[in-house]
């Protein structure tokens, strides 16, 4: 609780002493400033290095040069199935059943996959209802959806936005536009965690009120897979998909992943775009016409698993079964809570930290406003050996990763910005 916080440096390194999960940290790799570990809160863009990933993809190519072909049924971990072997740890970091969980491609490309398959408009309902400043990726992929389909981005794209003189999008007022727009929706669309503002967003009470005006429901989880709380399948969400690189610690360019639900993946009418890796596999190799899509969420799988792309998710995925994403989520939540109790004490600096402060309406990162300060803050904070980064116009995203970042991280950050005018 806040009011059992202490800004000291003794309260950190006990608080880190305690911490059931500190030797996590030595797994993975920090950059170093002025020959320290710098303060690194910059997960939710990339996450850092697992040091068991050079050993992955080492395997990857050792199995290459011994095995060639023979590789894809006889490597350590076979290619031919390789993203099954993601099932298990991402159907627990994403609550859905392992069938409705594949790796592929990269997070815009199956978000315009997964739009074919789930945004068919007609007549009279061809609206997409979505936050707004989402994402770009996602603004452009509606856009551009609409605009495949013959309509125009002004009529069939619905903005819910912050009320005047507020920040934050209120929940209700999404379920209220979903309501307002139900005869003429299609789908909805957010960003389960706005990568901006750092809000979690009520996936279940979207998803239903999407599914009761007709529509279908789904989400880009970019920013919230590996780091809030998700029950995609109890929640009924149609699709979501995310990328690895960031909380997932899976490298830049890492294969991305997505969720459909076993209703729709089962549904092997629904369309979607083929491609010979997600046809039924008791057919595949017959080699003859007529798609026939495997019944789980790889039946939108289109291309041979990347291997070299997925070796560092599946080294990373590995430490991340072993900690537990429940104790990860935890743990992310004491740290964010001290960080915010720590930064509201500062006098020298001003700054509103805009996400909320409800525990069930953020995850492990904070958006701090600095008004017409927000680059030179940033300068500043770089040089001192922070790693954080800027989002136009100036809010400043700081977030500790609960694997590999500690209380005293916190701290040593806070008596940083207390330098700072």
């Amino acid at each position: 609780m806040l009011q059992n916080f202490e800004p000291t440096l003794t309260y950190a390194q006990q608080k880190d002493r305690e911490d059931e999960l500190k030797e996590f940290r030595s797994r993975f790799y920090f950059p170093r400033h002025q020959d320290r570990e710098v303060i690194y809160f910059c997960g939710n863009s990339l996450g850092l290095q697992p040091k068991p990933a050079a050993e992955q993809i080492q395997q990857e190519l050792e199995d290459w040069r011994r095995m060639a072909i023979e590789g894809y049924w006889k490597a350590k971990t076979p290619w031919m199935t390789y993203p099954q072997s993601f099932r298990p740890a991402l159907s627990r970091i994403v609550g859905g059943l392992e069938e409705e969980i594949t790796v592929m491609n990269a997070l815009t490309v199956n978000l315009q996959l997964l739009m074919l398959s789930f945004y068919r408009p007609q007549p009279g309902r061809y609206k997409i209802l979505v936050e707004a400043g989402a994402f770009p990726s996602d603004q452009y992929s509606v856009e551009t959806q609409v605009r495949l389909h013959g309509y125009q981005p002004k009529d069939a794209i619905v903005e819910v936005a912050p009320r005047p003189g507020e920040r934050i999008i209120r929940d209700e007022d999404i379920l209220n536009a979903i309501d307002h727009h139900k005869d003429s929706l299609s789908l909805v669309l957010i960003g389960g965690l706005n990568y901006y503002t750092g809000q979690v967003f009520d996936m279940a009470a979207i998803t239903a009120a999407a599914h009761k005006a007709g529509a279908y429901a789904g989400f880009d989880l970019a920013h919230a897979v590996g780091n809030a709380p998700l029950r995609l399948h109890d929640w009924d969400v149609d699709f979501a998909v995310w990328c690895s690189y960031k909380y997932l610690n899976a490298g830049p360019g890492a294969a991305a992943g997505a969720f459909i639900h076993e209703k729709h993946a089962r549904n092997q009418q629904l369309i979607r775009l083929g491609g010979w890796w997600g046809n039924d596999e008791s057919s595949r190799f017959q080699m003859e016409k007529g798609f026939v899509p495997k019944p789980t969420a790889e039946g939108w799988s289109m291309s041979t698993a990347q291997v070299f792309n997925m070796a560092a998710l599946k080294a990373s995925l590995a430490v991340f079964e072993e900690a537990g994403i429940e104790r990860l989520q935890a743990k992310s939540r004491q740290l964010t809570a001290w960080l915010r109790f720590l930064l509201q004490s500062l006098t020298n600096l001003s700054f509103e930290i805009i996400t909320p402060e409800e525990p069930h309406r953020h995850a492990a990162q904070l958006s701090l406003f600095f008004e017409n300060r927000g680059k030179a803050i940033l300068d500043k904070m770089m040089e001192a050996g922070i790693v954080v980064d800027l989002r136009v116009p100036d809010v400043i995203r700081v977030a500790p990763a609960p694997l590999y970042n500690s209380f005293e991280d916190v701290f040593r950050f806070y008596q940083i910005l207390q330098q700072m005018q």
